[in-house]
């Protein structure tokens, strides 16, 4: 079980750092929580960690942005919220992204559930009442749309 809180966006590299251990083996991550909660925010951090020098932002409109680390590994980073369609996800081939050996940063999991794989690490980020944050692993079947 993963349980990481976030107190403030000061904390963010500390929880990043904390992600990067927790998440052992898995080399898909999905990240749900509502508009705002940090989705982006924490998969910039946690690229930082992984060693990406470039760049970070949403992949909003490309649905798909690939950063390289220091040692020229790929990391896909998905933003899944203008899917309308899972027949999209095939348009763009994720099969050879979310099959692959690279780390898959989703954001927007709910959006196509069924084409992620069993062995995807889901995380909710939750926004609490005082405005921090609170990162929860959690099992897919409570993402919901």
């Amino acid at each position: 079980m993963i349980a990481i809180e976030i107190p403030h966006i000061n904390s963010i590299e500390n929880a990043a750092r904390q992600l990067q251990k927790d998440i052992g083996d898995y080399r898909r991550i999905a990240f749900a929580g509502e508009m705002g909660a940090g989705k982006t925010t924490i998969i910039k951090a946690l690229c930082k960690q992984l060693g990406v020098e470039s760049i970070v932002v949403s992949p909003t409109f490309a649905l798909i942005n690939e950063y390289f680390t220091k040692e020229g590994d790929s990391i896909y980073h998905f933003d899944l919220f203008r899917i309308e369609d899972v027949s999209e996800m095939y348009d763009f081939g994720y099969e050879d992204y979310f099959y692959s050996d690279a780390y898959c940063l989703i954001e927007w999991p709910e959006k196509a559930l069924e084409l992620i794989p069993e062995d995807t690490l889901f995380l909710n980020i939750r926004v609490e009442s005082d405005g921090s944050r609170t990162i929860v692993s959690e099992n897919p079947a409570s993402i919901s749309q």
